[in-house]
């Protein structure tokens, strides 16, 4: 198999050379170690190596120093902004945008260019004109581009920017003394010193031998120019005529520019090889609709791989990192061993997402009366994590369970505490200045309770270094107004970069490795995952300060370069491939389309040959879901017996007419919900929905007047009480309802904050309105309120099995006596009708009109005529729409109204009982009939906001 680095190796010992007087500097540690492995496997005898190094450690070492931290970098570079600056805003403010300047400063170093010009100032063009002898005629029209597009800026703009790009000018002048007195540097400021001081560097011991280098930064080349100038240094190309022969093609393009330089041009091969075009290896594409899905396919490549063969023959390119873990998942039994290159990310383990989410809840907290309350949805995310399930099982169980029953928005520190050491650890709030010790703290209670998890405890360890690297630099500052949001973003930012490394022999077995990794590499079998538009090559775009126009007259690397690095990268891994597999996704992934990359439509293009493709589907049932129909066999039956009155007068429950209308709406639902058992999920809500508004306005009626009734020795309301009701109870009533509907004791405090005070004030006129309409109606006696009284009714009807009495029951939010009828009242929030065109469509599951409100109403008379079955007054069914109430006409009572004719209003219940009671009959014998399944409603509208609509498919 062709290798650049073993013919590299190969030709160096050829010339004789003592290898103990040579330097080798590749681009990457990487690569020097393949490089040392030829080398040794090519000596016959014992002899010192050569020393290898890489282009960094050359710099370094010429230069007397390494770079500084960057963190340290951007405290220096804020000082010196504050001198500059009278106005300067916060550190943390500055740090996310100081990070951007000093990546500018970086390049400008990098690529050695004049500062003092880079950042003219708009007003001196004209002499910046004057002095552009340095730059071609290009780079002089691009710079003219971009000050008159500037010139049609509004005003406002224009301002903010000359504000800013006159400061970086004196900012990047006076941060250079500052880190020159401090002993400080960044990267590109001791390459550019370096660069500058070329003619003081001796002349080194060692031959100098430049392997495997594509793109050099403006510092880098002046030094290997010098060297293959003045000591004889050596250079050897990793190029291939494929790319570089073609003027367009991106990968060539550093390469090209080197072939025409009178330094590097003579170093290039007389034969450029022919590699790519000469071996034409078997390239087949894949297209997979799912990320994950690559991994599966990864796993059948492999074993496909012929028995005996090297497996470090063969590389998996993982562009994304989140790959790693699903493809070692997926390798077959006979990949024995494995080296992976690339580091995985801790902000994808889950003690990383436990530690973000312990700081997230830093973030929504409140002090009420000297009490510590925290924000349910940060509290239910750490109950749970596996670390505090573990910590305490029945603790956490019992208290989500506790928080959803009690709608609890905000839960006390003081009660989350009582979990255990661990949850006293986490739930408490922080100081600013107590950051840093806290989560040190936290760290180590999490490895006590992770002996054995030594990945996860790997992880840790990540995390803890990590933290200590950052208060020893923080330490080492007297800028310490470190404020909780600063502190939690810079945590996000900096440990998200943290990477897991992992340990092998990097010589042996399967290679997995990111793409950077690969160059100079050489591999038989080459397996690409993420072939996609915008993940290899990534995604363009490049955050600077300095304008695109401005970059590119400078020479500063814009996106064309680093497009031509990944695409040499990317065509560098065919110079020795025989089989060649890519894999891209066709669906889109988090923002990315599922595009196959450019360079697998290049190559259709370009090699003239035929590349397979292979498009993997998952089979999927289209076919719209079955229809669910449960029978109602011997089991079933058995189900319903509960609803029956047994030979003691008694039965298990009783139906409901909320139950009859879900019957009436979907047979399923009803089995789903009161037969299965099957609830809904309860969830903490702080929205006020149509349900809560209106049971609050249900409980705040009914204390209203129950303590009325308490307080007066009474149950009739005459006209003079509703003043003072108005005037005194109104508030008290509707406290009380708050404290009973979310189970707060008597006295507890009902602070409300957004929609329920909103709510609480909407309630207020509501009653209020109420109060006036019962005003004009009184005097009339209260007979029942609510909860006070359930009403029981029972119906004999036909069954399987003979006659049986079913057991019917109901809540009637207020019976009064008024002008001798009895009103059976039912609060409505909604927007219920209050006519119906008669009995019949009462119960008609086929009418998308049915009126369940009326339907409701008329068994209340049902259940309280049997409750009652000496009463002779009428019973009149009523209605009260909150949002009608408001209404000059309004009328709370149920009229019988054909379409287009004048209704009749319901006076008496009685005069509708025996239809009434037929139609509840043929329900009640409906649900009992065993030929009667309970199937799904055929109308698809009442399924849009079914809690059971995933069991259905709908």
């Amino acid at each position: 198999m062709h290798s650049f680095l073993r013919n590299t190796a190969q030709e160096i010992l050829a010339s004789g050379v003592d290898l103990q007087k040579q330097t080798i500097v590749l681009p990457n540690r990487r690569a020097g170690l393949f490089f040392t492995q030829h080398l040794g496997s090519l000596i016959t005898e014992p002899t010192w190596m050569p020393e290898v190094k890489t282009i960094e450690d050359i710099f370094f070492q010429l230069a007397g120093n390494r770079p500084a931290d960057d963190l340290t970098l951007i405290f220096e570079l804020y000082r010196v902004y504050q001198d500059l600056n009278p106005e300067a805003e916060t550190f943390d403010r500055f740090y996310f945008w100081g990070e951007m300047i000093l990546k500018d400063f970086n390049d400008v170093d990098q690529f050695m260019a004049d500062s003092s010009k880079l950042y003219h100032h708009l007003s001196e063009i004209k002499e910046l004109e004057s002095d552009l002898s340095f730059l071609t005629e290009s780079q002089v029209e691009l710079i003219r581009q971009f000050w008159s597009s500037f010139e049609r800026q509004d005003r406002d703009h224009q301002e903010k920017f000359l504000k800013f790009w006159q400061l970086l000018s004196p900012l990047y002048t006076s941060f250079q003394a500052s880190l020159a007195v401090s002993g400080l540097a960044y990267s590109g400021k001791l390459y550019r010193q370096v660069a500058e001081s070329l003619s003081a560097i001796p002349k080194p011991d060692k031959v100098h031998h430049f392997i495997g280098f594509n793109a050099f930064t403006g510092t880098e080349e002046a030094l290997i120019k010098h060297y293959l100038t003045e000591f004889d240094a050596k250079i050897y190309w990793d190029v291939d005529s494929y790319y570089l022969d073609d003027q367009v093609q991106e990968a060539g393009l550093f390469f090209r520019e080197y072939q025409k330089d009178n330094v590097f041009g003579p170093t290039f091969p007389e034969h450029i090889p022919t590699q790519i075009e000469d071996r034409k290896a078997t390239i087949k594409t894949y297209a997979t609709p799912l990320k994950v899905n690559q991994a599966n396919l990864v796993g059948s490549i492999l074993e496909k791989i012929p028995q005996g063969e090297a497996w470090e023959e063969t590389v998996v390119i993982l562009p994304d990192e989140q790959m790693l873990f699903p493809v070692l998942h997926t390798l077959p039994d006979q990949v024995d061993k494995v080296n992976v290159t690339m580091g995985y990310p801790v902000k994808n383990a889950p003690v990383y997402s436990f530690l973000e989410a312990v700081l997230e809840l830093q973030r929504f907290f409140k002090v009420e009366d000297g009490k510590i309350l925290f924000y349910h949805t940060p509290v239910k995310d750490l109950l749970s994590s596996i670390y505090l399930k573990s910590e305490n099982p029945g603790f956490t169980e019992k208290l989500m369970e506790e928080m959803q029953h009690l709608n609890q928005i905000y839960i006390s520190s003081e009660k989350l505490h009582s979990g255990g050491e661990l949850y006293q650890l986490i739930f408490q709030k922080l100081d600013n200045d107590a950051l840093f010790s806290y989560l040190a703290n936290l760290m180590e209670a999490l490895a006590e309770r992770l002996e054995e998890e030594p990945l996860q405890r790997s992880y840790l360890y990540q995390c803890f270094k990590q933290l200590n690297r950052l208060r020893e630099i923080f330490a080492g500052q007297d800028i310490l107004s470190i404020n909780r949001e600063f502190f939690i973003r810079l945590f996000r930012q900096i440990f998200r970069e943290v990477k897991l490394p992992f340990e092998g022999e990097p010589l042996q077995g399967l290679q997995i490795m990111g793409v950077l990794e690969s160059r100079n590499l050489d591999f038989k079998r080459v397996i690409i995952c993420n072939m996609n538009e915008d993940s290899f090559p990534p995604a363009a775009g490049l955050n600077s300060m300095i304008p695109f126009n401005i970059r590119k007259a400078f020479g500063l690397p814009v996106q064309e370069q680093n497009d031509s690095i990944y695409a040499y990268t990317f065509y560098r891994l065919l110079h020795s491939a025989e089989e060649v597999h890519m894999i891209y996704t066709t669906a889109s992934d988090q923002g990315k389309a599922g595009e196959k990359s450019r360079y697998i439509q290049q190559m259709g293009v370009e090699l003239g040959r035929e590349i397979g493709e292979e498009v993997l589907y998952i089979p999927i049932d289209q076919k719209s879901p079955e229809a669910i129909s449960i029978e109602k066999n011997e089991e079933v039956l058995g189900l319903l017996d509960k609803y029956l009155i047994q030979e003691n007068g008694q039965s298990k429950t009783s139906f409901s007419p909320s139950a009859l209308n879900v019957f009436l709406d979907c047979r399923l639902k009803f089995y789903l919900h009161y037969l299965a058992n099957i609830q809904e999920k309860e969830e903490v809500s702080e929205e006020i929905d149509a349900a809560v508004f209106g049971n609050l306005a249900h409980l705040s009626m009914e204390f209203l007047y129950q303590d009325f009734a308490i307080r007066k020795g009474r149950n009739v309301l005459e006209k003079d009480d509703f003043e003072e009701l108005g005037k005194n109870w109104v508030f008290v009533a509707i406290e009380k309802a708050i404290r009973k509907f979310y189970h707060l004791e008597e006295q507890a405090d009902t602070k409300l904050n957004g929609q329920m005070a909103i709510a609480r004030d909407v309630l207020q006129r509501y009653l209020q309105q109420i109060l006036k309409i019962d005003q004009e109606s009184a005097p009339f006696r209260l007979i029942s309120l609510e909860k006070e009284k359930e009403y029981h009714a029972g119906l004999e009807i036909e069954t399987s099995i003979g006659k049986q009495t079913v057991s019917l029951k109901g809540i009637i939010d207020r019976v009064d006596e008024h002008l001798g009828s009895v009103r059976l009242i039912d609060y409505k929030s909604g927007q219920d009708n209050k006519t119906f065109p008669d009995i019949h469509s009462l119960f008609d599951r086929e009418n998308k009109s049915r009126n369940k409100a009326a339907m409701q109403t008329m068994f209340y008379g049902l259940i309280y005529q049997a409750t009652n079955p000496t009463n002779l007054l009428p019973l009149k069914p009523a209605i009260f729409n909150l949002r009608e109430m408001f209404g000059d006409d309004f009328n709370p009572y149920l009229q019988q109204k054909a379409p287009y004719k004048t209704g009749i209003e319901v006076k008496d219940y009685r005069d509708y009982e025996e239809e009434y009671q037929s139609g509840l009959k043929s329900l009640l014998e409906d649900i009992y009939n065993p030929d009667s399944p309970f199937n799904q409603t055929e109308d698809l509208k009442k399924c849009e906001y079914c809690p059971y609509k995933e069991i259905c498919g709908r």
